[in-house]
């Protein structure tokens, strides 16, 4: 799938209350530095993704359709805030957004609302992409409360994502922090999802709640024979996390997934989450091997192979279930369903 490379958006702009005026808009070239002082400002060199403080490597994302900055531009040039629509996942037509951040000084300013604006409703309409999705932290409910009012949709929740160094410099958590997750559908594809019987009833509660269509089956065939199993590993080693993609199943999976888990186990994960593509008739083999091994529902992941994929995940040690914070009854009802999974599973 290929976007338009760098849109030609006019800028946004507001005056704030002294009188200042920023100017919202796509990056460029000339931002670079800016965008490093100010992650170094609030993360210092803590924030997971390098991709920000190297502006070689920002260029070259925008360049090839990966990554688009926005910025919250002072008059000066200084660069107040920034937030970025990202690829991250299988799919290239699905885009994350995230990498967020306002300097402390400027936060009352409503620079952050301008910013989701001009991502979610002019950016994203101009590149034509499928869906957006984010990750908002659960160690307060500020970034949970746009959800609703820019049409996201709460599928789940990664629990202990990040770790508390991520938020040090702000003080902000005292340990690993959960992520809500919601997704906005833009070019809605329906297509047809099996569901595990293990799991029918809470993701047909979860599915109830998007917006856009799909056609809902119980999976019950055993893989044929002759298919081999087929993952992608992604390890991301600051917040000792590792991200599986399963993209086929076959009998040979529980030895195949042995292997892989084994593999990353040797090393400092704290988090392993595995996304199961939902398309394939005989998805519930995959999900009974690894609730054999410890995992537990996280949600669904719409859009995430293009089709739809259901998200497990296994914590090292005990989840901080406590220090979770989220906003809506529907994301209190999520962290119910995974949290009762966990404790039947672990």
């Amino acid at each position: 799938m290929h976007f338009k490379k760098v849109p030609q958006i006019e800028p946004d702009q507001c005056e704030l209350s002294s009188g200042e005026r920023i100017f919202i808009h796509l990056y460029r070239p000339e931002d670079a530095p800016g965008i490093c002082r100010l992650f170094q400002a609030v993360y210092g060199d803590n924030y997971p993704v390098k991709r920000f403080y190297k502006p070689k490597e920002l260029a070259e994302a925008l360049d090839a359709g990966e990554n688009y900055s926005v910025v919250a531009r002072k008059e000066n040039g200084d660069i107040a805030g920034h937030m970025a629509l990202f690829r991250s996942s299988p799919y290239p037509g699905l885009y994350e957004c995230g990498a967020g951040l306002v300097l402390p000084e400027y936060r009352q300013g409503g620079i952050n609302q301008l910013m989701l604006y001009h991502v979610y409703e002019r950016l994203a309409l101009e590149l034509g992409v499928a869906e957006i999705w984010g990750e908002a932290g659960c160690n307060h409910v500020y970034q949970q409360k746009v959800v609703g009012r820019y049409k996201f949709i709460e599928t789940g929740l990664e629990i202990d994502l990040m770790p508390a160094e991520t938020y040090a410099k702000e003080k902000s958590s005292s340990g690993r922090v959960t992520s809500l997750l919601a997704f906005r559908s833009y070019v809605p594809r329906p297509h047809t999802v099996y569901l595990p019987p293990v799991y029918e009833k809470v993701m047909r509660s979860i599915y109830s709640a998007l917006d856009d269509r799909r056609t809902i089956e119980v999976c019950g065939d055993t893989p044929p024979a002759g298919i081999s199993s087929r993952a992608s590993l992604e390890v991301f080693e600051f917040p000792q996390v590792a991200r599986i993609a399963v993209t086929a199943i076959g009998e040979d999976f529980e030895s195949y997934f042995n292997g892989l888990e084994n593999e990353i186990l040797t090393g400092k994960i704290k988090v392993i989450q595995v996304s199961v593509n939902l398309a394939c008739p005989w998805v519930g083999r995959a999900v009974e091997v690894l609730r054999g091994r410890g995992y537990f529902i996280g949600g669904i992941l719409p859009r995430w192979f293009d089709d739809d994929a259901l998200l497990m995940q296994k914590i090292v040690g005990r989840p901080d279930w406590e220090s979770i914070h989220l906003f809506s009854d529907w994301a209190r009802e999520i962290l119910r369903i995974v949290r009762n999974d966990w404790e039947r599973v672990a």
